[in-house]
């Protein structure tokens, strides 16, 4: 039996970098899994949404797929969306299983993503000095994520041995703005902001004006569509796989001499 399909989810926007991050992000897994059936789908603004997609895979005659959510701050998939494209797709009657995995962050190697696009952001703006950060990321209504958000901004900043401040633009706050205000207020001159920001949202775009006109040196770049996004989201892939495989049909099957799908068919 073939692996499941994987799609991919993310956010939709008029801008059209921002379906293009989960695109590349497509052509990184099939980089390293081209045997693979990998789709890319849109929850808000943007096509294909994700029950088309479903559509497409039931004509086709696929059985199973996991949805892989491009999240970046959202470590349980509190965003209503995704449980509701879950839920629908299986109430369509149509015979596709789904599951859906953890979302892509906060994943602690993709902070090294965050270090090379401000390395390449301080280098444009010619800056050779910091004493402070700022983390700005996108933000959950899920506690816990915003916690673990957070711990990543501490190791990030332990790394760095500078201070830093954590920035949810789309919850609570503060923004990146008031961070930046935060620690030039504390006497440091030298701010710069690092992105947990996937693609180039309007939220990002927001963001990013406000921390330089507050005084930031400098803002790095959304993370896109890096290797190591992709390795994340194989390794999402292959845990929420593991979930449609009916053990029970396996013995089976195994009983009847019948080969028995394992699990390799699907690992990263």
């Amino acid at each position: 039996m073939t692996a499941p399909s994987l799609i991919l989810v993310g956010y939709g926007s008029e801008d059209p970098r921002v379906a293009q991050v989960s695109r590349d992000i497509r052509a990184g897994v099939l980089a390293i899994r081209p045997e693979l059936d990998v789709h890319v789908a849109f929850v808000g603004e943007g096509q294909p949404t994700g029950p088309t997609v479903a559509a497409k895979l039931i004509k086709r005659g696929v059985e199973e797929a996991v949805i892989v959510p491009l999240l970046l701050s959202d470590a349980f998939s509190a965003h209503a969306e995704f449980p509701a494209l879950v839920a629908q797709i299986g109430a369509s009657g149509s015979g596709l299983k789904v599951a859906a995995s953890r979302p892509v962050g906060p994943e602690a190697q993709l902070l090294s993503v965050v270090d090379r696009r401000l390395r390449d952001s301080l280098r444009a703006r010619r800056v050779s000095e910091l004493d402070g950060l700022v983390f700005a990321a996108v933000g959950s209504p899920d506690l816990r994520s915003n916690a673990i958000v957070t711990r990543r901004a501490r190791q990030w900043a332990t790394h760095h041995r500078l201070p830093c401040v954590t920035a949810f633009g789309a919850v609570s706050g503060p923004t990146a703005a008031d961070a930046v205000r935060t620690l030039r207020s504390q006497g440091r001159r030298h701010v710069a902001v690092g992105s947990w920001f996937l693609s180039p949202t309007p939220l990002f775009v927001r963001e990013a004006t406000s921390a330089l006109a507050a005084g930031a040196v400098a803002v790095s770049e959304p993370l896109g569509a890096g290797p190591e996004i992709a390795e994340v989201v194989l390794s999402r892939y292959v845990v929420a796989a593991m979930e449609l495989v009916d053990l029970e049909s396996d013995e089976v099957a195994a009983s009847e001499d019948v080969p028995v799908r394992h699990l390799s068919v699907v690992s990263a």
